[in-house]
C-alpha cells in the first residue's frame, strides 16, 4: 500500500464516521436541508458487463431515487455517462406527489461526463478533475451531503475522498462477504441452508477436484452450477453436465470431468471455456450442486442495514429467469409466494444479524431457489448475496415513489398511503428489434395517446425506465403495479400489444410480439 493508498483510506474512515448522525438527521422526520449525490456506476468488472446489451443505460434506473425531492429541504446531485434528455427527466419530476416539478426541478443538478466508453462511470468522473470541482461546489455544504451509488468498490472509495462525502453504501473491505465464495461462508455462519458446494476456486485443477468432490458425495448431483464470484446477473454463470456413467480409476473420472467442461452450458451468449477459466483464475468461484424439482422457483428478499446498524427489511420478490441455461435475470414480481415469505424474510434478518456484526451498511439481496415435490412440498437453497442494490431495487423505488406507504413486515405485503395492497411485474428487457429509433419524445407521444400511464386515483399503471437505450437498443424498463398479481400481468401485456402495434412489430393477422425465443414473455430477453 503506498502513501497515497494510506492517505485516501484515513480521509474515507474520517468521512465515513460522520455517516450515522447524518442518517440520523435525515430520518429524523423533520426537514434537515440535505444532499444526496447519485452516481449510478455499476463498477464490475467490465468484461462481465459487456454481456449485457445497453448497459451504460442502467444507469438510468437510478432515477427513482428521484423520489427524494418530496422532501423540499432536500437536494440531488445525478451524474451519468450520457447525458439524460430533458423529456426522461420531465416524466420523473411529474410523478412526485403534491411537489410541483419545477419546485423540485430548482433542487436538482444533472451533470454527464459525455463518455459512453466501456469503463466505470465512477473512473470517468474521478479522470475529469474539473467535473469533480463543479459537483463539489454543486454540493455546497459537505457536512450536509452523502454519496450514493449501485455498488461500491475501491473507486468509489476516492470519489467519497475527492468529493469530501461519506459513501452511503457497503465498505469496499467488506466486499468479500458479497462474493459467491463470501456468501456461502455467511449463509453457514447464519445457518440458512444453501446447495452442497465448493468455495474459493481459482483454477481449472481446483474446479475439477470441486466437480470431482461433489460427485464422490452419496447421492451425487446430476448437474452443477459454476459461478464466477463477481459475475453479474447470472450471465457469470455455468451449467455443468455430470456423466451419466462413472470410471472406477481417479484419472479415468478426471478425462470425463475435463471431457464434460467442454460441454458446459454458458449463461452469456459469447462466453467460451478459455475466457470462463481466465477469468475465474482472476476473480475465483465456486462450484455447487445445481437444485432442481418437480417444480423451481427463485424468489429474492431485499434488506438493508442502515447507517446506525440496524438491520430492516425492504421486500421480497419472485424473480424471472431466462437465458440459455435459465440463469440470467430478466425480471421481477412483488412480492414473493406467501408460502414461503415469512421463511424467506427470517432468512433475510438472521443474514443481516451476521453482516451488521461485520460491520456492513448497505442495502442487499439475498437469492434463493425453492424446489418443490408434486405433493407441494418444498426446499429452501440459499445461493448468493448481492452487497449491493440490483435488479429488484428500483422497481420497489418506483412502488414507492408512485403509492407511498410501506412494506407491512408481517404480510410481506406493500400497503400504499391509501393502506392498499400493491403488486407488480417489471423488467430492465422489455425489447424488440423494430422499437429501436424510438426517441424518448416518440415514447411520450405513445404513452399519452393509448393512456399507458400511472393513474394516481387507482395507484396503478404503468411507468417506465432505461428510456435513454430505447433508440439505439430498442430496450427499455417497465415496471406494471396493479392491485393484483393478475392485474400487474394483464398491464405488461398490454404495454408490450401497444408498443407492438405502434411500432409494426405485431403482424396484421395477430402475430405474436417480436421477442427472443428463449424468454418467458413476448417482447423480452
Amino acid at each position: 500500500m503506498n502513501v497515497d493508498e494510506d492517505r485516501i483510506r484515513a480521509q474515507f474512515e474520517a468521512l465515513e464516521d460522520k455517516l450515522p448522525e447524518l442518517w440520523r438527521q435525515i430520518s429524523g422526520g423533520t426537514s434537515w436541508e440535505h444532499t444526496s449525490v447519485v452516481v449510478p456506476s455499476i463498477s464490475f468488472d467490465q468484461t462481465e458487463l459487456t454481456k449485457i446489451q445497453g448497459v451504460p443505460f442502467y444507469e438510468e434506473r437510478l432515477l427513482f431515487t428521484l423520489i427524494r425531492l418530496t422532501n423540499p429541504a432536500a437536494r440531488l446531485v445525478y451524474v451519468t455517462s450520457h447525458p439524460i434528455h430533458p423529456e426522461i427527466v420531465d416524466y420523473y419530476l411529474q410523478l412526485l406527489y403534491g411537489v410541483p416539478s419545477g419546485h423540485a426541478r430548482r433542487r436538482l443538478q444533472m451533470f454527464s461526463v459525455f463518455d459512453g466508453s466501456p469503463e466505470a462511470l465512477t473512473d470517468k468522473i474521478l479522470a475529469r478533475p474539473r467535473l469533480v470541482q463543479r459537483i463539489r461546489h454543486a454540493i455546497g455544504d459537505t457536512s450536509r451531503a452523502y454519496l450514493t451509488c449501485f455498488n461500491s468498490t475501491d473507486r468509489e472509495r476516492r470519489l467519497a475522498v475527492e468529493l469530501g462525502i461519506p459513501l452511503n453504501g457497503v465498505h469496499p473491505d467488506r466486499l468479500s462477504y458479497g462474493t459467491k465464495s463470501g456468501a456461502r461462508g455467511v449463509f453457514k455462519e447464519s445457518a440458512v441452508p444453501a446447495p452442497r458446494g465448493i468455495e474459493n476456486i481459482h483454477s481449472e485443477d481446483e474446479l475439477l477436484q470441486g466437480l470431482e468432490d461433489l460427485w464422490s458425495e452419496p447421492s451425487p448431483p446430476r448437474a452443477a452450477v459454476v459461478k464466477l464470484n463477481e459475475g453479474f446477473a447470472g450471465q457469470g454463470n455455468a451449467l455443468f453436465q455430470f456423466p451419466s456413467t462413472r470410471e472406477s480409476d481417479e484419472s479415468g473420472r478426471r478425462s470425463q470431468l475435463r471431457q464434460a467442461l467442454t460441454e458446459m452450458k454458458w449463461s452469456a451468449e459469447d462466453e467460451n471455456l478459455k475466457k470462463f477459466l481466465s477469468q475465474l483464475s482472476r476473480m475465483g468461484g465456486v462450484v455447487e450442486e445445481f437444485v432442481s424439482g418437480h417444480s423451481t422457483k427463485s424468489p429474492s428478499v431485499q434488506m438493508r442495514i442502515t447507517p446506525t446498524g440496524e438491520p430492516t427489511l425492504v421486500s421480497t420478490h419472485e424473480q424471472v429467469l431466462g437465458g440459455p441455461t435459465g440463469q440470467v435475470y430478466v425480471g421481477c414480481r412483488f412480492p414473493a409466494d406467501q408460502s414461503y415469505r415469512t421463511t424467506l424474510q427470517d432468512y433475510g434478518w438472521r443474514v443481516a444479524k451476521c453482516l451488521s456484526q461485520y460491520g456492513v451498511i448497505s442495502r442487499f439481496g439475498l437469492d434463493f431457489m425453492v424446489i418443490s415435490d408434486e405433493s407441494g412440498n418444498f426446499d429452501i437453497h440459499a445461493i448468493e448475496i448481492n452487497l449491493r442494490m440490483g435488479g429488484t431495487t428500483h422497481p420497489y423505488m418506483a412502488l414507492q415513489f408512485l403509492t407511498g406507504g410501506e412494506l407491512d413486515a408481517e404480510s410481506g405485503l406493500h400497503l400504499s398511503a391509501r393502506g392498499e395492497p400493491k403488486f407488480y411485474f417489471s423488467t430492465d428487457n422489455l425489447k424488440s428489434p423494430h422499437y429501436r429509433g424510438l426517441l424518448p419524445d416518440d415514447l411520450m407521444d405513445i404513452l399519452i395517446a393509448n393512456r399507458l400511464q400511472f393513474r394516481p386515483s387507482t395507484e396503478t399503471g404503468v411507468v417506465f425506465h432505461m428510456i435513454g437505450g430505447l433508440s439505439q437498443y430498442g430496450k427499455l424498463g417497465v415496471t406494471c403495479i396493479g392491485n393484483s398479481p393478475e392485474e400487474a400481468d394483464a398491464l405488461y401485456d398490454r404495454c408490450v400489444a401497444v408498443l407492438d402495434r405502434e411500432t409494426g412489430a405485431r403482424k396484421d393477422s395477430g402475430g405474436e410480439a417480436f421477442g427472443w425465443v428463449d424468454a418467458p414473455f413476448g417482447g423480452m430477453e
